[in-house]
């Protein structure tokens, strides 16, 4: 049987360019031609022009508007009224408090707790992969060091406020693995889950192994699923895959499908849609 390689869905992060040099100083001796290419600067002259008759243009329509606003009959205001503000049929009585929301149904309390809890469970009958995490967590340098560039990916997440990452993972079949990663984010100027799960969505029409820019995930404003096309190569077996990324909260969600037969569209779809319905 032809060797396989062990396959390992890698995250991938956009490229970090340097920034541009500035441009040298031109030589004391140049023309004052424009040189092509360049964007010329404006002379003072003109924008003090064009200022100036902004001016002149905003004054004179302002006299010109009060002076037909003063010609017109008075127009009622709408009624000081919200018909569309809902109460309580009946309020509760004296000295009772509103109830808090159970535990189930509070977003924000269900992520503060055991992260590894609102992660799928493992089917029956699924095998834990070889190198799975052995406790459910994923450290943060184990994260940036499947970027392409783990430096400048650690240094990234830090900046977004990386919390912490949950996983689980499983095998199915002979070569097939699934993977889903919690990554959570800390609460910050920064929305860390949001900006991570868009700068994925947005790498993956680059890559030449995407087709597509990916499907709109159901019951999500922001998720997409991806299914990718064979990946080739002499002397191995075929590589499939499909991803799906989206974001609730300050939780940013990936799932990796990998197998040598072809992941369906239905699959990924169907496991980020579980995924979801567990935040």
């Amino acid at each position: 049987m032809a060797p396989v390689t062990a396959p390992v869905a890698a995250p991938v992060t956009e490229p970090v360019t340097e920034p541009a040099a500035p441009p040298a100083e031109p030589a004391a001796e140049a023309t004052a031609e424009p040189v092509a290419g360049r964007t010329r600067r404006r002379g003072l002259r003109t924008a003090g022009l064009i200022a100036v008759a902004a001016v002149i243009g905003l004054v004179g329509g302002t006299a010109v508007g009060y002076g037909i606003q003063a010609e017109r009959e008075p127009t009622a205001l709408p009624a000081l009224n919200q018909p569309g503000l809902a109460y309580p049929a009946k309020a509760l009585p004296k000295g009772q408090k509103a109830k808090p929301l159970p535990a189930s149904e509070d977003l924000r309390a269900k992520a503060q707790g055991d992260l590894r809890k609102l992660l799928l469970t493992r089917p029956a009958g699924a095998k834990k992969p070889e190198f799975a995490d052995a406790d459910g967590w994923m450290a943060v340098s184990t994260f940036a060091s499947q970027f392409n560039r783990p430096d400048n990916a650690l240094d990234d997440q830090l900046e977004m406020g990386i919390r912490r990452i949950a996983v689980t993972s499983w095998a199915t079949g002979e070569y097939k693995e699934t993977e889903i990663r919690l990554v959570q984010y800390r609460a910050g100027d920064v929305l860390g889950a949001q900006e991570f799960v868009e700068d994925q969505q947005a790498y993956m029409p680059e890559e030449d192994f995407a087709e597509s820019e990916g499907t709109e995930l159901k019951g999500s404003a922001n998720g997409r699923y991806y299914v990718f096309p064979v990946r080739k190569k002499a002397g191995y077996l075929d590589l499939y895959e499909a991803r799906a990324y989206f974001y609730r909260g300050d939780i940013a969600v990936e799932i990796y499908v990998i197998d040598t037969k072809k992941v369906s569209a239905t699959e990924i779809r169907s496991l980020a849609e579980r995924q979801l319905g567990r935040l």
